[in-house]
């Protein structure tokens, strides 16, 4: 691409944004890093609709990142419970802690700085530099990667390193070189518009994109075969036998998860890998006249490399007011604040309710 139809194309996305984009989310109005940041974060691999809920939320608790450097990992993850992928709000918590001992409470103002923080790769950090302070760097999300490799019709295997880097030093020679204070925040915006809403993976909308007359992929009518990525992830199925206590007084007996590994460090049901050692746990409960056990629906939770197969046990009733080594009785009320796993909430919703 010469240097004239580079500056075009950019002036064109940044001119498409401001006419047809997302101008309206919370977070396009501020320039503050902490709530560009959290959003990012949040955005990751999730639904602009799911966001908005949970940031405004965050936001009502944490006001900045001082409020949320001190807060206890429980409540970051209580109130992270039912987005996704935790390692997010670990990352989160540990990030807004480094900016507070290291930062002196601000967060870096370049790129380079900001991917050296907990949870914030390369192109997370080119997103809250190019909105927050206007560094002409590039990101590379997955629209971002899509727009861009139909664009420059790079069909190089992202799934090697060197290719990799190469798309990298193309985004950089597309950026503006004008009026970057204006320019960087909204084409960075627009890149990722045009990915989540014309240059989508099935059925884009090529007529409708400001980039189509540049763009190799819709001259040769193949913009479904970019990206170029031969590595798949690779899928296991792990079975988890889930023993669900409720007492008397209609609590749960939640345990720890380990501090890594899945749900690491958040509230769960005690796990057992084997159904005869639930069993022999259950036997050890107390009386088994003073027991209700029974065998719940299995069903299966969808991870990003992983299908969990669980399959729940409810014992109540006269349960040992200490059943187990690890863990505590907790209410209702309470499990919003300790951060349990969407499907073991919902799980406890159901079970719980039960007479």
């Amino acid at each position: 691409m010469k240097r004239s139809v580079q500056e075009s194309a950019a002036a064109r996305v940044v001119a498409w944004q401001a006419a047809h984009g997302r101008n309206h989310l919370p977070w396009q109005q501020t320039r503050d890093p902490y709530r560009v940041w959290l959003s990012e974060i949040m955005l990751q691999q999730t639904q602009v609709a799911t966001v908005l809920d949970y940031y405004t939320r965050f936001l009502a608790r944490f006001p900045d990142v001082q409020a949320l450097a001190e807060a206890p990992q429980d409540e970051v993850l209580g109130l992270w419970s039912g987005l996704g992928y935790y390692t997010r709000a670990r990352n989160l918590h540990r990030c807004a802690q480094q900016v507070v001992a290291e930062h002196g409470g601000v967060f870096p103002r370049t790129a380079e700085v900001l991917a050296t923080l907990p949870g914030i790769g390369r192109s997370t950090a080119g997103a809250i530099a190019a909105f927050c302070f206007s560094e002409r760097v590039p990101i590379l999300d997955a629209n971002v990667r899509r727009v861009l490799t139909r664009l420059l019709g790079f069909d190089a295997d992202l799934a090697q390193a060197r290719n990799e880097r190469l798309l990298w030093e193309q985004a950089q020679e597309l950026l503006p070189r004008d009026d970057l204070d204006s320019a960087m925040p909204r084409y960075t915006q627009g890149l990722m518009d045009l990915g989540a809403a014309l240059c989508t993976p099935r059925a884009p909308q090529c007529s409708k994109c400001p980039l189509h007359e540049d763009c190799k992929a819709f001259r040769d009518g193949d913009p479904q075969r970019y990206p170029v990525k031969t590595r798949k992830l690779s899928r296991k199925a792990e079975a988890w036998q889930l023993l669900v206590l409720k007492n008397a007084q209609g609590q749960a007996w939640l345990q720890k998860r380990p501090p890594s590994g899945i749900w690491a460090g958040m509230h769960c049901v005690p796990v057992f890998a084997d159904h005869a050692d639930l069993q022999r746990c259950v036997a050890a409960l107390g009386p088994a006249s003073g027991l209700a056990v029974n065998e719940l629906q299995p069903f299966v939770h969808v991870l990003t490399h992983r299908d969990l197969h669980l399959h729940p046990v409810l014992v109540s009733g006269a349960v040992l007011e200490k059943p187990l080594e690890e863990g505590a009785w907790f209410g209702a009320h309470q499990w919003g604040a300790v951060g349990l796993p969407a499907p073991i909430r919902k799980l406890l919703d159901a079970t719980m309710a039960r007479p």
